[in-house]
């Protein structure tokens, strides 16, 4: 049946909108912003959406605008399409997931990352519990973990004069255990107290600080003199030799004990500084 216009006239059929609309130039079509499609196709799923919840409570949907008219998608910038009601998402694009060799590869480095700590910590263990820090360790200590005692093992010096130079050598090196562990147990004490310490650690650390030249300091008392040793037992004064390089210790009292070491057995100070030596063979 053919429309009636508005001036009495028969007409025809409506047309397809935009079927006499002009071609672009050159036949070309124009370029689409993907923003616009990307907001046309959420669009239709919001009308799809509409569709199903009606279809659901059992009205009819109502037909889309201008049905049975075919529309072009527009040419220019769409309208905002209408505010998506709350609890209805949209299914996101899925992200892309990173390459088989990346993931591999992370996977390795992590592996071989847990590998060096693992390696760390163990190798930490095990040199703190083959080679133990001996700071602050009595001699008894030092001489039970260390090899035994000095009544059974070799532990301390063979030279009486050796055994005094190593406690001025620890001291120069600022070495706790062969300083200390030189002396006879109660003897490290009264050593730390002659000269104004609280305790033989404490001691050497302090005195340490005084040293001004290791090596002289080191060799001011001799490993052995070309005198006789007066016997098992006997003094050797610091001032005797003139020490230099650092703070004289005072006076020494060496014993001898089994397997022909010496061990410092007594302590005394001497006057500070020390009168003028006496010459001495060395």
């Amino acid at each position: 049946m053919a429309e009636q216009r508005d001036d009495g006239k028969p007409g025809s059929e409506i047309e397809p909108a935009g079927s006499n609309a002009p071609a672009p130039p050159g036949g070309a079509q124009p370029p689409v912003d993907p923003a616009e499609l990307e907001q046309f196709r959420q669009f239709q799923q919001f009308q799809d959406y509409l569709r199903f919840t009606q279809a659901q409570q059992g009205t009819q949907p109502a037909p889309p605008p201008d049905a049975g008219v075919v529309q072009a998608p527009p040419s220019q910038p769409a309208a905002q399409p209408p505010m998506i009601p709350p609890g209805y998402q949209l299914v996101p694009t899925e992200s892309r997931r990173a390459p088989k060799w990346v993931t591999w590869l992370g996977k390795k480095v992590l592996a071989w990352v847990l590998a060096l700590v693992i390696l760390g910590v163990a190798g930490t263990w095990l040199y703190n519990h083959f080679f133990p820090n001996d700071s602050g360790k009595s001699s008894a200590q030092l001489a039970q973990e260390g090899g035994g005692k000095y009544q059974t093992n070799h532990i301390l010096s063979t030279s009486p004069y050796e055994a005094v130079r190593e406690v001025y050598d620890a001291i120069a090196q600022n070495l706790v255990p062969q300083a200390c562990g030189r002396m006879d147990e109660p003897i490290q004490q009264k050593f730390a107290q002659d000269l104004g310490y609280a305790d033989c650690q404490v001691a050497v650390h302090e005195l340490n600080r005084q040293v001004t030249n290791k090596n002289k300091y080191a060799e001011s008392m001799p490993s052995y003199v070309s005198e006789p040793i007066p016997g098992d037992r006997f003094t050797i004064s610091s001032c005797q030799f003139g020490i230099v390089g650092g703070p004289a210790l005072g006076a020494f009292t060496v014993a001898k004990v089994p397997k022909g070491q010496w061990l410092i057995v007594e302590h005394t100070n001497e006057p500070t500084p020390c009168p003028a030596p006496t010459p001495t063979s060395r």
